[in-house]
């Protein structure tokens, strides 16, 4: 049961900003545009966030400048989109171009002038990425590791989740927000600032991908490798889980879990082999190339069953179309 917990524990550690970006790309989409740019947004989130909240030695200055570096690349796409009313889809993989562009460039210039923050040496800022024990509940066999021995970032990516529920379904500016998504001629028609609510969503919806960046970073001990990103396709996935969550994000909880199920493998399945070898033997059978692919593989199915889906889904209806409001 130990192996399992620890199991679970990787699980929502290593998977958590899946959960962020898909929170965030939900937001943004409920307001009628599709951003490809999570990559990107996260990429820069990440890199601002842990060289900000280093140097400050604070972990919630981190969260928070990675949440208002990311919004800016929201309102940048929001101004492209809503007020210059380019192409979304162009838009949102410049953005992601951009983003990881960025994030060598600063990241090679730090570390190439010596600058590069060494995490372990910011302790008020390590101090606070370690788990936190939920008084009682951290006690409870297997779940008590599993579940409520977590960072602040995975018991605030939960929180943010159902937070983002409540509001989008029971509260006025959800429902605006909304509406816009679906029809925001009609939207517009009944006195709702739709520029507005499209700005302030897809500002919120970028932010909360910025702090997925960040724990990305946190996850790899804020290690800069001049070829290789932190966010290494999670933006990507995230995109594909805000489809399998249905636009849902209390469903995005569950869509993490069973997409970081597929992602965790790739460390303890030979654990898990080892362990219990009469029934999850053949994990060591596995090419470990395969399991590396697995998560982008379940994505582009779950893609094509969506697609060939006849059920209706919650889609909004005005997502990724610029709303001209001339032709009202």
């Amino acid at each position: 049961m130990n192996v399992f917990a620890s199991f679970i524990a990787a699980l929502l550690k290593y998977n958590t900003p899946l959960l962020y970006g898909t929170v965030g790309e939900i937001v943004t989409e409920k307001s009628g545009s599709l951003n490809l740019g999570v990559e990107g947004t996260m990429a820069i989130g990440a890199i601002g966030g842990l060289l900000i909240g280093c140097k400050a030695d604070s972990l919630l200055i981190g969260i928070l400048a990675s949440f208002f570096i990311a919004a800016l690349c929201g309102l940048f796409f929001a101004f492209m989109t809503v007020t210059l009313q380019a192409n979304q889809n162009v838009t949102g993989l410049t953005i992601t171009t951009f983003g990881l562009g960025l994030y060598f460039f600063i990241g090679n210039g730090f570390k190439s002038a010596g600058k590069w923050p060494d995490m372990l040496q910011c302790e008020g800022f390590l101090e606070s990425t370690k788990p936190i024990n939920i008084p009682l509940l951290s006690k409870i066999p297997f779940f008590g590791e599993a579940f409520f021995s977590q960072s602040i970032f995975v018991y605030l990516g939960i929180i943010i989740a159902v937070v983002m529920w409540w509001y989008l379904k029971y509260t006025k500016p959800g429902l605006r927000i909304r509406s816009v998504g679906e029809n925001p001629a009609a939207a517009d028609a009944v006195g709702i600032n739709v520029t507005l609510y499209k700005y302030i969503h897809i500002g919120i919806g970028s932010g909360v991908m910025g702090i997925g960046g960040l724990l990305m970073a946190v996850n790899l001990s804020g290690s800069f490798e001049g070829s290789k990103c932190w966010i290494d396709g999670y933006g990507w996935i995230s995109i594909a889980l805000v489809i399998f969550a249905k636009w849902n994000t209390l469903l995005a909880i569950l869509g993490t879990f069973v997409f970081g199920i597929f992602n965790t493998l790739q460390v303890f399945g030979p654990t898990l082999a080892e362990k219990f070898p009469g029934v999850l033997g053949w994990l060591n059978k596995i090419p470990p190339q395969f399991m590396k692919a697995l998560p982008f593989v379940i994505t582009a199915v779950v893609l094509v069953i969506t697609s060939i889906s006849n059920k209706k889904n919650d889609q909004p209806a005005a997502i990724g179309r610029n709303y001209y409001r001339e032709e009202r």
